[in-house]
């Protein structure tokens, strides 16, 4: 036999003499009545502890049950946020509203008058108004996506709170242009003529607004905090810089 063999078995025996000596100590002390009160403790506690890790391991069962839902709900509500961005930006124009002419037609009058009002219609057809332009607001991922230097301290809300107020001056501004001239008063229609000299064969058929615009129809400041929100919406694309005549119009994308 290999000295290397003899070492092992040895060693194996060794070790079981060590057990059976270990076993019997233990078997001697828990026939000592001072330490069978222990022992007995010691039972108890073990079996508390066995039942609190059987509620750690269900509670982290469930826990990770809630946490894929949630991220299914994450990815859900993202899909919803997208489809919604969607709809935002690709809203269909205002149908026509129906002629005088179409009305009279429907109420029963003859075959011979509504014939005689087709070519009316045809001569004077009702100018479609286009829906007001609004820029969208920022996407909690577009956010993310500025660098940090142009965001530096603004926050999300910062950023889309001047982006409601740059609508409404939008939309104030659009709704004169609009109007009759006739029924506008003498300030209303100073603005109007402003509106008009302002536009340029670049902003033909765009909707934008200039910093008198947002002073006019808004409480914002054109201070430096707020052409560092520009720089971000110019970033996003949410607007865009039209420059003549000493004059930056901002574009709504």
């Amino acid at each position: 036999m290999a000295s290397s063999d003899l070492e092992d078995l040895c060693f194996h025996i060794n070790t079981k003499i060590s057990t059976i000596k270990k076993t019997l100590q233990l078997r001697n002390i828990g026939q000592e009545p001072s330490l069978k009160s222990v022992l007995c403790k010691i039972g108890q506690e073990m079996v508390v502890l066995h039942d609190l890790l059987n509620k750690m391991e269900t509670e982290v069962q469930q826990q990770k049950k809630l946490n894929a839902l949630l991220k299914e709900l994450q990815k859900s509500a993202e899909r919803e946020q997208g489809e919604a961005q969607h709809l935002r930006e690709n809203i269909p124009p205002h149908l026509p509203k129906p002629t005088q002419s179409s009305i009279t037609g429907l109420t029963g009058k003859c075959e011979e008058q509504g014939k005689a009002a087709e070519p009316e219609r045809a001569k004077k057809p009702i100018k479609e108004q286009r829906p007001i332009k609004e820029a969208a607001l920022i996407t909690a991922e577009e956010f993310e996506s500025v660098p940090a230097y142009m965001k530096g301290r603004l926050t999300y809300d910062q950023i889309n709170a001047v982006v409601q107020e740059m609508n409404k001056a939008v939309v104030g501004k659009y709704k004169i242009l609009h109007q009759p001239l006739k029924s506008m008063s003498a300030p209303v229609r100073n603005l109007y003529h402003r509106f008009i000299e302002e536009e340029t064969k670049d902003t033909k058929g765009e909707f934008f607004i200039v910093e008198a615009d947002i002073k006019e129809f808004t409480q914002l400041k054109a201070d430096k905090r707020f052409h560092s929100i520009l720089n971000i919406l110019r970033h996003c694309q949410r607007v865009r810089e039209v420059r003549g005549s000493r004059l930056v119009r901002y574009v709504i994308c």
